[in-house]
C-alpha cells in the first residue's frame, strides 16, 4: 500500500508541475500538440537545421509537434495550414493525427513494406534532415533501459546513412548517463561535425539531450 501511495503522489506531482509548465501552456496558446515542438525550435534556431524547399523526415512523429513546427518553417508566415515550400514525412509505429502537408506513414520502418512506402513518399530521392525523438519505454533497471535507448539511436543513425544527403543533417534523443559517450562515438563515427545540446525547453530533471550530426563521412557507404 506504501508504494501505491508514494505513486499515487509522484503522478499527482508530475501532473501539477506539467499543467504549471510555461513550456506546456505556450504550446497550448500557439497550437502545438506537446511542449517538445519547442526543443526542436532551439535545437534549429542554434544550428539552422531547417530551411523552405528542404525535404525532411520526421522518426517517432507522434503526437506531431516536431512535424508542426517543420511544416510551420516550410510556410509562408509560419501559417499551420496553407502551401509549404517543402517536404515533410513523419513515421511512427503509433498512429498520428493528421496534419496539413505532412505525409504520414504508420509502422516501423525497420520492415521492408514500411521502408517501401517510405522511399514512395521521398519519391527515392535523399534527404535533407532525419529528426528523431524516438524514446523507448523506460523500466527503472538500467541495463535494459540504456540497451533500449541505444537500439534507437542506432536505428536512427542507421536510417539517416542510408537516406541523407552528403551534406545532411541528423537530430536525435539521447539519455546521460550509462552508454552516452558510447552513443556520441557513434556519431563522431559517422558524421563530420557533432554537437551535444540540451535545449532549455528539456526539464531541468530530464537526463535527455541530443546529438546533431552534420555531413556524412563516408557518403559513398549509401
Amino acid at each position: 500500500m506504501k508504494i501505491k501511495t508514494k505513486s499515487k503522489k509522484v503522478n499527482k506531482q508530475w501532473l501539477q508541475d506539467h499543467a504549471n509548465d510555461p513550456y506546456v501552456k505556450l504550446a497550448q496558446r500557439e497550437g502545438f500538440r506537446a511542449r517538445a515542438a519547442y526543443k526542436l525550435s532551439e535545437i534549429d534556431e542554434q544550428f539552422r537545421l531547417l530551411r523552405p524547399g528542404q525535404l525532411v523526415v520526421d522518426l517517432g512523429s507522434t503526437p506531431g509537434a516536431w512535424s508542426q513546427y517543420i511544416r510551420r518553417k516550410f510556410a509562408a508566415g509560419g501559417a499551420a495550414v496553407g502551401e509549404l515550400n517543402g517536404r515533410i514525412v513523419a513515421l511512427d509505429i503509433l498512429e498520428m493525427e493528421p496534419i496539413e502537408g505532412v505525409t504520414f506513414i504508420q509502422g516501423d520502418f525497420r520492415e521492408d513494406e514500411v521502408l517501401a512506402k517510405l522511399n514512395a513518399a521521398v519519391d527515392n530521392e535523399p534527404v535533407d534532415v532525419v529528426v528523431s525523438d524516438m524514446a523507448p519505454n523506460l523500466t527503472g533497471v538500467t541495463v535494459t533501459d540504456t540497451a533500449r535507448v541505444a537500439h534507437l539511436v542506432e536505428l536512427a543513425v542507421d536510417f539517416a546513412l542510408q537516406h541523407l544527403k552528403p551534406e545532411g543533417a541528423l537530430v536525435t534523443k539521447v539519455f546521460h548517463g550509462s552508454g552516452y559517450s558510447e552513443l556520441v562515438e557513434l556519431f563522431r563515427a559517422n558524421f563530420r561535425t557533432v554537437k551535444a545540446v540540451k535545449p532549455k525547453a528539456s526539464r531541468d530533471k530530464s537526463a535527455e539531450t541530443f546529438l546533431v550530426g552534420f555531413g556524412l563521412k563516408n557518403p559513398a557507404a549509401r
